[in-house]
């Protein structure tokens, strides 16, 4: 039986579905003012795993994955580079969304936006209002932490330490330090929404609230994210959602660990800050997601040159492994009776290792002892290699097997890479040149441009031309995504 360890109890437990066979999952998304980093990385590679694993149990995933795209951070860059924020905060989030898509992590099934979810938002603030849990205070509304009891349990703090460790910060007009926002009035020059309150916008915490609630019910399966999270970003999710409903929130919190580089913390003031896009040129995306399996996912984990080469050797090992059966396996129909006792114990063998995977990743997703399994494998099918050639069958067998272990932990996928050489064609029809990424922003901007001129013709022309060359676009409202397929 799977069990998960859970933020919520500081404990291991069975893992249990609301819903038998379906599992209802939402992790906090990145705030887009900026590429994507290794630490983001780490996360969604462990969420992906987490996910990937649930599935090959015979759950039925349903993963939702917010996207914050108003934010101190989001108005403070975009003012910087003269732009509309929301417009700013698109083009980081279809930028962070094709690393994920390169990085060969899974896609969520919806990736819902903050800007697009004001109105339910309002509609929460006035239910916490209502319910005395809420206070508006000169157009801005707070949350009061002393109303709701069970404050603090999720970091397992009291709630005289959140006291004593709380500030009132210039301009905030909460009556109380340890409260927080919940609905902000507009500075001049900030995107702001119509409110019972003010014209304004809301706090960051409330946004998940509102989204994973709305997709998933309440209460839902699991909640993940950072480590960095559980205080105070989900403690005051708990308090504002079950405070609205009156019920749990969430069943299990799961929590990533934190990712250094080279033994220090990952930080801008220190300037050891790598984006998703530079480590995957560098060192390739199944290097990197083999690097963060290697760790636990609830471990801290230490990015370093070292690291990464150790990564890439022990892969060519397991991929040497799944040529050398892909070469020999036949397909048909497997039958016991028709191996020899070589091929018998090997085939039994797969049985055992692909058990004590099963083992490590039911104790709360041991991916370092799961990967043990496939080092397991690959010995065991080079001791037979290297004394016959096995039955074909039995080979094509194994292959499968080992590729169902190797692909929870994300190893062993499809490489998904640009092809070049086409996308810079199609750009040079287009009076185009440069990198194939820049091309294909520039056939998107001309696609866009085509479409509200209603020349269909070209925009459908170019939406062809780059699905010849393995591109697939998909429009959402007026923004369009690009990914490999």
């Amino acid at each position: 039986m799977l069990k998960v360890y859970n933020t919520l109890t500081r404990q291991k437990e069975p893992f249990i579905p609301l819903e038998d066979g379906i599992v209802k999952l939402y992790v906090c998304g990145m705030t887009t003012y900026s590429d994507a980093h290794i630490g983001h990385a780490r996360t969604y590679v462990a969420f992906d795993i987490i996910r990937r694993y649930l599935e090959y149990k015979g759950y039925q995933v349903f993963y939702v994955q917010n996207i914050t795209d108003i934010d101190n951070k989001i108005i403070k860059a975009a003012n910087e580079a003269g732009m509309d924020p929301l417009e700013y905060s698109a083009n980081y989030a279809k930028r962070c969304l094709e690393d994920m898509n390169r990085l060969g992590i899974k896609p969520a099934n919806m990736y819902p936006k903050a800007s697009e979810h004001i109105n339910d938002m309002i509609k929460m603030i006035e239910t916490l209002v209502k319910k005395g849990f809420a206070y508006v205070s000169n157009g801005d509304v707070y949350f009061s932490v002393e109303k709701f009891k069970d404050y603090g349990r999720l970091s397992n703090q009291k709630l005289d330490e959140i006291k004593a460790g709380a500030r009132i910060e210039v301009g905030d007009k909460k009556k109380k330090p340890e409260d927080f926002a919940l609905w902000k009035e507009a500075k001049p020059g900030e995107p702001k929404w119509k409110s019972p309150w003010s014209y304004g916008r809301p706090g960051w915490h409330i946004e998940c609230s509102v989204m994973s609630s709305k997709y998933l019910g309440v209460p839902f399966d699991i909640h993940g994210g950072g480590a960095d999270l559980i205080f105070p970003h989900h403690e005051n999710e708990i308090a504002q959602a079950e405070a609205c409903y009156g019920k749990r929130f969430v069943n299990y919190w799961l929590h990533s660990g934190m990712l250094k580089v080279r033994g220090e913390k990952m930080s801008k003031s220190i300037g050891n800050v790598i984006s998703l896009r530079e480590a995957m040129e560098k060192w390739g995306s199944e290097t990197l997601r083999f690097f963060f399996a290697s760790y636990h996912y609830r471990s801290p984990a230490d990015f370093s040159e070292e690291a990464l080469k150790n990564a890439e050797n022990a892969l060519k090992r397991l991929r040497i492994v799944k040529e050398n059966l892909e070469e020999l396996a036949e397909d048909g129909e497997l039958s016991e009776s028709e191996l020899d006792e070589m091929e018998k114990s090997y085939f039994k063998t797969i049985g055992s290792i692909k058990k004590d995977f099963e083992q490590a990743m039911d104790d709360d997703f041991n991916t370092p002892k799961a990967i043990e399994s496939l080092f397991e494998f690959a010995k065991e099918t080079n001791k037979i290699l290297m004394k016959k050639k096995p039955n074909g069958k039995l080979c094509k067998y194994a292959l499968n097997e080992f590729k169902k272990m190797a692909n929870v932990l994300t190893l062993l996928q499809e490489e998904k890479s640009i092809e070049e050489e086409a996308i810079k064609k199609i750009g040079e029809k287009y009076g185009l040149r440069g990198q194939a990424e820049s091309i294909i922003e520039k056939l998107i901007e001309i696609r866009k441009k085509a479409r509200k001129e209603k020349n269909y013709k070209l925009a459908d022309s170019i939406r062809d031309e780059l699905k010849k060359a393995g591109i697939e676009l998909e429009d959402i409202g007026e923004d369009t995504k690009w990914r490999i397929i």
